[in-house]
């Protein structure tokens, strides 16, 4: 079953992009009033079908890697398949279309999945997420952070000024700056003294054409929780000896702790016990003492327990401020994007950071095993990413077309038709190169 988790979390994934985007340029075409054939989610033999009163027919069909809008044309001879669809008398061909009408059936598509992002993003927003607190140890000895005079655990704040409220954020915000020089600003909280600032990481062409790049370990810093305190659980030993969220625990009854394994080793082994615990609360030190209670394990062994949670980052909206959070989002998402698109075609970033389908299935299935907001957060991330490619001025992409089609709007002529089908044949090799490529980057990260 674990082995089926991953295709069908693919297909999942693939089938809500493909019917999202497909039924962006559905319902332009109908708009615009051409005919249109067939919709069809996947490729081959259909699996079901059914036409609608204006003679379209709706397929699921065998392949899912993909789908299309069939719109009718006078050039072209139908499928035998086709052949059996009643073309009803009057039909508008999409060549007699105004070229505007074609553009817009042409970003009709991508529009849609940058729609789909946007709601996606909105709904999360509303329904709140929850994150493990950003945090780090002392940064490596003689690692760029260290010698930036990140010596001292903090939790990181931001990242180039964009509020970082997990580590994906984090991630995110450096996977920005592959293959640029300059600085990389961290805003940081000093766990100790409780005062906020700003580390300047100096990086010059920082990975550049470097594939799979460790963006957050080259800086010399990793995650970890820390020995900071969460939410108390109600009338528990922590509540009771005056624990509070934030707090951040440095020793056990003079033992030095630092990670939460260390904190939580220490609380087990106190059951019952009064114990010292030395903290620093708001840029003050001091010392509490408190008394575990204890639980009993599967096999007898009594260990204490105290009743304080993990620090977590508990972020939610309304209804509409959260509509403003998704665009937000959306956009931040496609800049980032346009900008490592950019850096692969300059060589500042390695294309061997191509992900292909195997990536992707990976990717969803990890995500849905995680939680409901995190496989949702990928399908709104790769609904960005696919409209962003769509977009390229690539022939056979909707970007080709729009291209093709602002050409003859210019021009008052359409592209010749040879110039058409040569780029029809660039558009077909350049695609199929990479995802070819993509594929066999898949195939070495897997293997």
């Amino acid at each position: 079953m674990d082995l089926l988790h991953y295709p069908l979390a693919f297909i999942a994934v693939l089938g809500v992009l493909v019917t999202f985007h497909e039924f962006g340029h559905y319902i332009v075409a109908r708009w615009s009033g051409v005919g249109i054939l067939r919709f069809s989610v996947g490729f081959g033999r259909p699996l079901l079908s059914r036409t609608d009163r204006h003679g379209t027919q709706f397929t699921l069909a065998m392949i899912p890697l993909g789908g299309y809008v069939r719109m009718y044309d006078e050039r072209d001879m139908l499928s035998e398949e086709e052949a059996e669809i009643e073309v009803p008398p009057g039909t508008v061909s999409f060549m007699d279309l105004h070229p505007a009408w074609r553009i817009a059936i042409s970003l009709g598509g991508p529009f849609a999945n940058f729609i789909l992002a946007i709601l996606v993003y909105w709904a999360l927003a509303v329904a709140g997420t929850t994150n493990i607190t950003p945090m780090v140890a002392p940064a490596e000895e003689n690692s760029p952070a260290a010698l930036s005079g990140l010596d001292q655990p903090v939790q990181i704040l931001s990242v180039d000024g964009r509020v970082a409220n997990g580590w994906q954020d984090i991630g995110l915000g450096l996977t920005d700056r592959l293959g640029e020089s300059g600085t990389i600003a961290l805003g940081v909280r000093d766990l100790q003294t409780d005062r906020s600032f700003t580390v300047d990481v100096p990086i010059n062409n920082w990975h550049e054409g470097v594939g799979e790049p460790d963006v957050i370990g080259s800086l010399g810093i990793q995650p970890v929780v820390l020995s900071v305190m969460g939410q108390l659980v109600a009338g528990s030993p922590a509540e009771q000896a005056g624990l509070e969220p934030g707090d951040f625990v440095t020793a056990v009854n003079g033992e030095p702790v630092l990670s939460w394994a260390d904190w939580a080793g220490q609380i087990e082994a106190y059951p019952n016990q009064r114990i010292a615990i030395d903290l620093y609360r708001d840029g003050r030190q001091m010392q509490i003492s408190a008394t575990p209670g204890s639980r009993v394990l599967a096999d007898g062994t009594e260990i204490g327990s105290i009743g304080v949670y993990q620090p977590q980052i508990e972020v939610s909206h309304s209804v509409i401020s959260a509509l403003g959070v998704g665009v937000n989002e959306t956009w931040d998402k496609t800049v980032m994007i346009l900008s490592v698109v950019k850096k692969m075609f300059t060589g500042q970033v390695s294309v061997k950071n191509l992900s292909g389908p195997i990536s992707i299935a990976q990717v969803a299935g990890d995500s849905a095993k995680y939680s409901w907001r995190s496989f949702v957060g990928i399908l709104a991330f790769l609904s960005v990413s696919l409209g962003v490619f769509n977009l390229l001025p690539v022939p056979i992409l909707d970007g080709g077309h729009v291209v093709m089609h602002t050409a003859e709007l210019v021009t008052g002529k359409p592209i010749p038709e040879r110039i058409q089908v040569l780029g029809v044949q660039v558009g077909l090799f350049l695609v199929g190169t990479m995802v070819i490529f993509a594929t066999y980057n898949d195939l070495l990260r897997l293997f």
